[in-house]
């Protein structure tokens, strides 16, 4: 029982590393939007989450893995939260102009705008997800505790 719950929580763990990356990696376009010959990045946000939680017995994704990479302490995650972006870490691709510019730059302030927006949110509600989670733990312990 306790395995779940710890899964639970380094999934969530896991997202929360991967929204922040891509927050950056988003902060990073709209901050050269101006930059000449910039080509803005991004990365498949649920490809990365299935690749860094491979390794977790029950994973809230639905499918368990078998193996031991993926977890709080695999290269994919200590490389996401310590903000680099190796081998293994969420491949970044080119995002595709949806029109041309003179200087050659491809950010989209709009796309960018509502990427941002829109990570934003789902940060927050992965935040509140697993604040509702550990509070239930700890009424559960506590009725527990008390009986």
């Amino acid at each position: 029982m306790i395995a779940r719950l710890t899964d639970s929580l380094e999934f969530h763990s896991q997202a929360l590393a991967l929204r922040a990356e891509r927050q950056r990696v988003i902060a990073s376009n709209i901050a050269n939007a101006d930059t000449p010959g910039y080509q803005a990045r991004d990365f498949d946000f649920a490809q990365a989450l299935r690749s860094a939680t491979s390794g977790l017995r029950g994973t809230s994704s639905g499918n368990g893995g078998n193996g031991g990479n993926g977890g709080p302490g695999s290269d994919i995650a200590m490389n996401v939260m310590a903000g680099g972006l190796s081998g293994s870490a969420p491949a970044l691709r080119y995002a595709v102009p949806s029109q041309t510019s003179a200087d050659s730059n491809t950010v989209d302030m709009d796309r960018e705008r509502g990427a941002f927006i829109d990570n934003s949110v789902k940060y927050e509600a992965t935040l509140r997800f697993v604040n509702g989670s550990v509070r239930t733990m700890l009424d559960a312990m506590k009725s527990f505790h008390q009986a």
